[in-house]
């Protein structure tokens, strides 16, 4: 196995992630996403052309919420040098968005929807900025876009894992879609067991300081991309 394969793993298994908590804040909250935030651009953009009944305040506090989750993220992680590791500063961003979605499982029947949108957006700003820094190509978690893109254009041997990265997100939205039939609270739980899995394996990712070897990047860990 190469070295880079278990960090590329753990993020795989963060999209699907992604995927149950999109589902559950779109399909329970109004259409409104949390993590994809193309999504809610877009959104915003057909409310101001007067389409649709997008509730405007909800997606704004999801969009800023999670600017701020990844602005945080970016912040404490910002001197970290993963070169084929996982700092720890990358598992507190993460533990920290699994503490908000448990906060989230917690709050669901008091709070009201504004509040759940932004808990959140913050929750998954704060894993999208985090695992950002890993710079890993390819395997942002939080948006799929550019990898449909190289999953296209690039060659045969590359596309094995670009091509995992959607195929995660669609089954945490069908997961998470699925377990909202019976209550909304538990299309979150596939995405809170996630991140907590994705925490505890963390530690099993070579620390470089440890292990010389793991200083070496794979070439396609290189230039995360943009978007």
């Amino acid at each position: 196995m190469a070295h880079g394969e278990p960090r590329v793993a753990l993020l795989i298994a963060l999209t699907f992630a992604t995927g149950s908590v999109d589902a559950v804040s779109y399909l329970t909250l109004d259409q409104v996403f949390t993590a994809n935030m193309t999504g809610n651009v877009a959104l915003l953009g057909f409310a101001a052309a007067g389409h649709g009944e997008v509730p405007l305040l909800r997606t704004g506090i999801a969009l800023l919420a999670f600017v701020a989750g990844a602005v945080a993220a970016g912040r404490l992680t910002r001197h970290t040098e993963p070169a084929g590791g996982w700092p720890g500063r990358i598992s507190v961003a993460l533990g920290a968005s699994t503490v908000l979605l448990a906060l989230v499982v917690v709050l669901w029947p008091v709070a009201g929807r504004d509040v759940l949108a932004g808990l959140l957006g913050l929750a998954m700003g704060l894993q999208g900025g985090a695992v950002r820094r890993l710079g890993v190509a390819d395997l942002p978690t939080t948006v799929i876009t550019s990898t449909l893109t190289a999953l296209a254009v690039d060659e045969p041997p590359r596309r094995r894992r670009r091509l995992a990265a959607p195929v995660a997100l669609l089954a945490g939205a069908v997961a998470g879609a699925l377990l909202i039939r019976w209550h909304p609270v538990l299309g979150l739980l596939p995405a809170l067991a996630t991140q907590a899995a994705v925490l505890a394996a963390a530690g099993a990712v070579a620390d470089p300081g440890r292990h010389p070897r793991a200083a070496h990047r794979d070439p396609a860990d290189r230039d995360p991309p943009r978007g």
